[in-house]
């Protein structure tokens, strides 16, 4: 992954890792996450903080997820306090001339540098958050040292980073304020773990200008991102925004090379299945067995197991259609842990 901070290129991977050919660029604007440059809900009448011609890069200072309210040295108890209220500080809006209500506003994930540390952690089981709160009851948080393409988390497991912004939109036609917490047809909190440094999204245009904000990056996360956070991290985002008006799109769309694995290649997965009448009690019911899993083959506390399945387990539909019970299926890489 690059580390530019003038341009560059996006993809320095060699040609087996199969990812996009490489695109040279020149950053044209940078975007701090200073007070000024950030706002905290989706709103068509918010003014743009800047004001960028088609085609052209922006770098991206983004603040972590809960704005600041922690840091390398933060505890459990310090993260169960955390409020949410609002959550996202969103650095933007950016307005690209000519987009117009029908367009497509195209981003280029051109780079992302995060800062060193990031954090995973799920709330007190009331707060009903996370995919299992009635299994959690008490608050826990890992702090991550981010260094280079690894994350480290306990008992020298080391996780892959590939970054991807968890929010990224622009703004929703309807009046009014809106909250960043769900996504929406223009974009905004979608998780898309597969949305990396070489992707490009596609987002519907519904007010002049598009009005697009980026937040809430993720050093990595697992799909799913099950116990409600992935690894957090402030980071830096470079993206090209260029005008489509040969498309017509109705929600996000995007295309990517993943990576679909953490290697970026198949490698051996451990699996677990949730099989159920309902698919999210077959989600629940298969992360429930991965985290038994982790807690009794990989010496994990069922917390840890919890965390590290929010930061690296997938989440697949495997089967919709042999009524009445549906099945997902849960996988871990064996690469990230230590060899024996």
């Amino acid at each position: 992954m690059t580390r530019d901070y003038g341009g560059g290129t996006d993809d320095t991977t060699d040609p087996d890792t199969q990812k996009r050919p490489r695109r040279e660029y020149t950053i044209d604007h940078h975007l701090s996450d200073a007070e000024r440059n950030v706002h905290r809900v989706w709103d068509r009448s918010l003014d743009p903080v800047l004001t960028v011609a088609d085609g052209d890069v922006v770098r991206f200072e983004c603040r972590d997820a809960v704005d600041r309210q922690l840091d390398v040295e933060s505890t459990a108890e310090e993260f169960a306090d955390v409020s949410f209220d609002p959550v996202h500080p969103l650095t933007g809006p950016v307005a690209v001339e000519g987009a117009e209500p029908g367009d497509v506003l195209q981003v280029d994930l051109l780079d992302f540098q995060h800062k060193g540390w990031g954090y995973t952690g799920y709330m007190p089981g009331e707060m009903g958050l996370g995919l299992l709160p009635e299994e959690f009851p008490d608050a826990d948080v890992h702090i991550w040292d981010l260094q280079g393409d690894v994350g480290h988390f306990v008992n020298g497991i080391e996780v892959p980073l590939d970054p991807f912004p968890g929010v990224i939109g622009v703004a929703p036609g309807e009046a009014g304020e809106h909250d960043t917490l769900p996504p929406y047809s223009t974009g905004g909190n979608m998780d898309v773990k597969h949305m990396t440094a070489g992707s490009t999204v596609y987002l519907p245009v519904e007010v002049a200008g598009g009005l697009f904000s980026t937040a809430d990056c993720h050093a990595a996360q697992g799909d799913g991102e099950v116990c409600v956070t992935g690894i957090e991290a402030p980071m830096f985002v470079t993206a090209r925004l260029s005008v489509r008006e040969d498309m017509e799109i109705e929600q996000p769309q995007f295309e990517t090379t993943g990576p679909f694995t953490p290697t970026g290649h198949d490698e051996p997965m451990y699996g677990t299945t949730g099989i159920a009448d309902d698919l999210m009690e077959a989600t629940k019911l298969a992360t429930k067995h991965m985290i038994e899993h982790l807690a009794t083959e990989r010496d994990l506390t069922r917390g840890e197991a919890y965390i590290l399945c929010s930061a690296a387990m997938d989440l697949k539909i495997s089967e919709v259609v042999d009524a009445p019970n549906w099945t997902v299926s849960a996988y871990i890489p064996e690469s990230i842990f230590p060899e024996n």
